[in-house]
């Protein structure tokens, strides 16, 4: 287990390839691929970032990620892999799921509720924390390590 204060100044426990925290995750995170791309979303107000969200009453956390993703950016799933968890110890804690999408299609859609839609970027995450641009949710060790994680597994071929 990783531990770090994010940029909000809270501890957070980050467990990757497992889900065991003391806590579970009503919250989800879903680092997304389109064809060999990178789909954020771009939140009104916090900028660019992977879309994300809270678990509905009685919602699996699986069920969770695919419905943000469709909200945020009308993504349809090819698959959807759990690569972890992280718990923020503010008052009260809360803990994301953490899932890694390879995206089907992007369906064009009127809403997007609180995003401005999908965005695709092929940029380099080195220059994320110095860009504006971006939510501080991109700008903390959660992002880099996950995506280190995923290279190391074997999940970013393209």
């Amino acid at each position: 287990m990783e531990k770090f204060i994010d940029l909000n100044g809270y501890e957070v426990h980050l467990e990757l390839g497992s889900s065991e925290l003391p806590m579970e995750p009503k919250h989800v995170l879903v680092i997304a691929r389109h064809q060999g791309t990178w789909l954020l979303t771009e939140h009104k107000v916090r900028g660019l970032e992977f879309p994300g969200g809270k678990a509905e009453e009685g919602e699996t956390v699986e069920q969770a990620a695919e419905r943000e993703l469709y909200e945020e950016t009308g993504a349809k799933v090819l698959s959807l892999t759990r690569i972890g968890t992280y718990m923020v110890k503010q008052n009260p804690p809360f803990a994301k799921a953490i899932f890694f999408a390879e995206i089907d299609f992007l369906e064009g859609k009127n809403d997007y509720l609180e995003t401005a839609g999908p965005r695709l970027w092929n940029g380099d995450f080195e220059t994320v924390k110095a860009d504006g641009r971006f939510s501080f949710v991109m700008k903390d060790d959660v992002i880099s390590a996950a995506l280190k994680f995923l290279q190391d597994q074997g999940y970013l071929q393209n």
